[in-house]
């Protein structure tokens, strides 16, 4: 069991009608853990994730953050999305600001930051992903990549205790898609607490520390990258790696 829970998820359960996308759900994330989810389409990987930071309500079990449940609405909920960061498949930056202005904005409206202040930190944090030079720019005169990275910068500015990435790469062109995973195994190798839903294999046999495999809206398995990938214990499991590490 993870030493020190970030956070924790007890039977939890979600519906989309009847469709059943969440059962049962039991996972701990410990402080620092790199945990990446897999498993076929559908299997309820991204709700699990968004479930998270509430972008998706549960409608029975328990998520806990740091030890106290997940808050309802209001300020506290911008609280926890700024403390717990999201990078999704389409980056949804702003098209009208600036790259600066994307990473500083909730900063100075959340985190209540200077303009000064939050675009220092801004610019130390395009630094990190690789592009201090691309401050001035609008997304739409960056690659699908460059974009992802201004997207993971706008999430690290809020100094979150947890990053989600909900298939970060999926939406880019396969040149693109290293550039992304080097900056997510640089904060995995930099002690950031990470739950990533993703198809991108290496990445989950490198960075993670456990992968998790849902199938049917079920955790399945949950184990470390080397036991998973050299062992799998279930019929599922063997299943879906047969079918993707043939290509």
């Amino acid at each position: 069991m993870a030493v020190d829970p970030l956070i924790e998820l007890h039977d939890v359960n979600k519906h989309f009608g009847p469709l059943h996308v969440l059962r049962d759900i039991n996972l701990t994330v410990g402080r620092g853990e790199v945990v990446v989810v897999i498993g076929p389409s559908g299997s309820g990987k991204s709700t699990l994730c968004r479930a998270i930071n509430r972008l998706e309500t549960v409608e029975s079990g328990t998520i806990l953050l740091e030890g106290e449940p997940l808050p309802a609405e209001g300020k506290d909920l911008a609280r926890l999305r700024a403390d717990v960061g999201m990078v999704f498949q389409a980056f949804n930056l702003f098209a009208h600001k600036t790259v600066l202005a994307n990473i500083s904005l909730a900063q100075i409206k959340v985190r209540g930051r200077k303009r000064e202040e939050a675009d220092q930190r801004s610019r130390e944090l395009l630094d990190r992903v690789g592009l201090a030079d691309q401050a001035a720019k609008f997304p739409a005169q960056l690659s699908g990549g460059q974009q992802q990275r201004v997207a993971i910068a706008r999430a690290l500015a809020m100094d979150p205790k947890a990053l989600l990435f909900d298939e970060p790469t999926s939406a880019l062109d396969p040149e693109m898609i290293n550039e992304v995973l080097e900056v997510m195994q640089q904060l995995a190798r930099d002690g950031m607490t990470m739950v990533v839903v993703t198809h991108e294999m290496g990445f989950a046999r490198s960075a993670a520390n456990r992968v998790v495999f849902m199938a049917d809206g079920r955790i399945v398995e949950d184990r470390t990258p080397e036991q998973f990938f050299t062992a799998p214990e279930s019929d599922r499991a063997k299943d879906f790696l047969s079918k993707i590490l043939k290509h």
